[in-house]
């Protein structure tokens, strides 16, 4: 038996846009023994609500807790309103302020006409309020409507609770569909897998036995195509996919044998529903073939338009060079001239190959070029990039204001689209972004929507770095395209004689290691153990480390895999002792097996970009507060991401780990004063060269390889990474040379 407490709802204290409401409710009765004092007593309640009234009798499902500030709760799990059944009640109901113009003399008079079953019976058949006497046919329009539109959000917010959803799942449900949520349960409860986004497929699935959806019914084999197609794709970053791929991963999840003709049948009605696209062989979700066929037109657009020439260029990169005391390499200088009089270009290079430089002798030119005062040059010129850190670091170089391209799109995580859009474009006159390597097909594809036909885009990337973590390998493709105007820069220039990073980086990539990898030099250093004692030496490394003056804001160690005895969760773990060892000074909270301990070295795990932080940034944890002191009443953690400091309460923690050692994927689009990278033959499976390649190129001035030498030579051999399935480059080239 479910425990609750029947009352009624007294006044909202809080209610958020998603509909979490804390209140104060008046209990009347209830069935919890512990909860018999609260009788005719109003306590606080939290939990999610459609709506509330002041009027109704509820029953709120739940149980009670103490909170540690303040003081007792019941938190509500489900509720369900109460309908008043005697005439006192109806009455009473019918005259409040739900049913405006509708007076207590009215009200009684539909009750004495129609006695006490009068809201079932107005329900069933509005007519019967025409026998009331005096009322309107206006008025008995409005109670029949209101009436009708309250009791069905009520009842269908029940039974969607009923069938298994949360309270909150259930309010997005209604939200999204409002009076048509019934309809499209009964119908195809799969769609709201297709049309919400915190409504997963798994979830639909597991509750669609309920509603008597048999294993094989069309609209489940379907849906799964939809969910197995978009985990391959996101999984592996491909854009496309092949038939023979889906299908046995569609009969392995579904644990049936489907006839080929009857999958190529429900393939064709995904393609005319719009939800895929069949393009020959290549089996595509439909937004990512429109987000390739977007970028495809909008690159040809702009490599069409007509080039800027200044003939006064070249003077001025020379007097450049004389304000900045620099001299730009012939690359350079083609790539300074190229930036500003095309309206698209690409340029690529290694470490060390001063493409920094060339962002900040852009900006520089197109502002002397284009008479710009400073605050004109940011109306025009973004700069931007994926990572929050390869953001700042844009800034610092060139010491204009820069963001990250969600940033920049003024993402909406809620509703998970970008206010800069196709129908409402950016002012931007000239955009750099950095990193492209990092950026997916789909974020590019929303960033050119966003752009007028008048724009300047200087793409900068290093292309044998880690693809995107989602679908494509963008930089790639468009390079190897040749479509668009590409600078290749080769000259290094982060290096002096006794060093060796940016030389190994180049190596690595050539895939020609030579024997010097394991000599000392000023900025390097390769300390060869075997693989059972690298946490042992790791751990003496960092405390030398500490005792040269370094801090772990400066340094970061890297690694290749989570799991294993030398596996990123184990050595944070053990790093954490080193780095921040347990103080007596500092407070501590556990949540599950991770202790977070003030001045822990933090990594961002997910976008939360109403806070300014992001995947990948890192930070300090400056302070924390326990549950009796804060205002939540929870334990809350504050870390300091380079001055900004964002909170989070326990519900939050999963977003946060240790980032005293982090992952080479995680490490992409950062520099880091010296770098620490364990290797060890574990690793195998995941040492591969663009893996190692961009590990050592997060390096600025120090880099400390640890472990077998094997293991690393091993890795910059093995070429194999897996290659992803992409038209991108195909396609570019049918459109531009047809």
């Amino acid at each position: 038996m479910k425990t609750y407490i029947k009352g009624n709802f007294r006044r909202s204290i809080f209610r958020s846009e998603k509909g979490y409401v804390i209140g104060l409710f008046k209990v009347r009765e209830t069935n919890i023994e512990a909860l018999k004092d609260y009788i005719n007593k109003t306590i606080t309640f939290t939990g999610f609500f459609h709506e509330l009234n002041e009027d109704d009798t509820y029953f709120f499902y739940g149980e009670g807790i103490t909170h540690p500030r303040y003081g007792f709760q019941f938190q509500v799990a489900e509720y369900e309103r109460v309908k008043p059944t005697d005439r006192e009640g109806i009455v009473e109901f019918l005259s409040s302020d739900l049913f405006p113009g509708i007076g207590e003399r009215l009200a009684k008079s539909i009750v004495d006409t129609l006695g006490d079953t009068a809201l079932d019976d107005i329900l069933k058949d509005r007519s019967c309020l025409n026998l009331v006497p005096k009322l309107t046919s206006k008025k008995a329009d409005k109670i029949f409507n209101i009436l009708s539109k309250y009791e069905e959000s009520h009842q269908t917010i029940v039974h969607l609770t009923d069938l298994g959803f949360t309270m909150k799942d259930s309010l997005t449900i209604y939200n999204e569909y409002k009076h048509m949520t019934m309809d499209i349960i009964n119908n195809n409860i799969y769609k709201l897998a297709s049309d919400i986004a915190d409504i997963s497929f798994l979830k639909v699935d597991a509750l669609a036995p309920k509603l008597n959806i048999a294993v094989n019914d069309h609209r489940r084999v379907k849906a799964a195509i939809i969910y197995v197609m978009t985990q391959l794709t996101y999984q592996n970053g491909d854009t496309f996919l092949e038939k023979a791929a889906i299908v046995n991963s569609v009969d392995q999840y579904l644990k049936l044998n489907i006839d080929s003709d009857q999958y190529d049948i429900y393939f064709n009605e995904l393609e005319e529903e719009n939800k895929i696209k069949i393009d020959h062989e290549a089996y595509y979700l439909i937004e990512i073939w429109q987000a390739e066929e977007n970028i495809i037109n909008k690159v040809y657009t702009l490599t069409n338009k007509e080039l800027q020439k200044n003939n006064d260029l070249s003077a001025l990169i020379e007097s450049l060079e004389k304000i900045n005391n620099i001299a730009y390499n012939i690359k350079q200088k083609e790539a300074i001239i190229k930036a500003l009089e095309n309206n698209i270009l690409i340029i690529t290079g290694g470490p060390g190959t001063g493409k920094t430089t060339i962002i900040k002798a852009i900006t520089e030119l197109y502002q002397k070029l284009n008479k710009l005062d400073y605050d004109g040059l940011v109306r025009e010129l973004a700069l931007l990039a994926p990572t929050g850190r390869a953001s700042k670091r844009m800034s610092e170089s060139t010491m204009l204001p820069s963001s990250t391209i969600h940033r920049f799109l003024k993402w909406n995580k809620d509703t998970n689209e970008f206010m800069i859009n196709e129908t409402n474009k950016a002012a931007s006159k000239l955009i750099i972004i950095d990193e492209v390597s990092m950026i997916d097909i789909s974020l590019f594809d929303s960033l050119l929507k966003g752009l007028t036909n008048d724009i300047k885009l200087i793409l900068v990337g290093d292309y044998n770095q880690l693809p995107s973590v989602g679908p494509g390998q963008l930089l790639k493709d468009l390079i190897e395209s040749q479509v668009i105007n590409t600078v290749h820069l080769d000259h290094l220039y982060r290096q002096d004689e006794d060093s060796y990073i940016t030389t190994l980086a180049h190596e690595i990539k050539d895939g020609e290691l030579s024997d010097n990898f394991r000599e000392t030099k000023s900025d390097y250093t390769f300390l060869e153990c075997s693989a059972v004692s690298i946490r042992k030496n790791l751990k003496r490394l960092c405390q030398q480390i500490i005792d040269k003056g370094y801090d772990y804001k400066s340094v970061q160690l890297l690694a290749p895999m989570y799991k294993g005895e030398n596996g990123i969760d184990l050595l944070n773990k053990e790093l954490q002792d080193v780095f921040n060892p347990k103080d007596d000074n500092k407070r501590e909270i556990t949540s599950g097996d991770v202790i977070f301990r003030e001045n822990d070295k933090i990594l961002q795990l997910v976008n939360m970009p109403d806070d300014n932080v992001y995947n990948g940034d890192i930070g300090t944890i400056k302070y924390i507060k326990f549950g009796n002191t804060s205002k939540s009443g929870k334990n809350e953690i504050f870390v300091d991401f380079d001055g900004n400091v964002v909170k989070y309460t326990s519900k939050d923690f999963i977003k946060i780990k240790h980032g005293f050692i982090i992952s080479i994927h995680k490490s992409q689009g950062s520099e880091f004063e010296v770098v620490v990278m364990p290797v060890c033959n574990a690793y195998r499976r995941m040492l591969y060269r663009k893996l190692i390649y961009t590990g050592i190129t997060r390096a600025k001035k120090k880099l400390i390889l640890i472990g077998e030498a094997s293991a690393f030579i091993e890795s910059v051999y093995n070429n194999n990474e897996y290659i992803r399935n992409s038209k991108l480059l195909e396609k570019l080239m049918y459109k531009f040379n047809n």
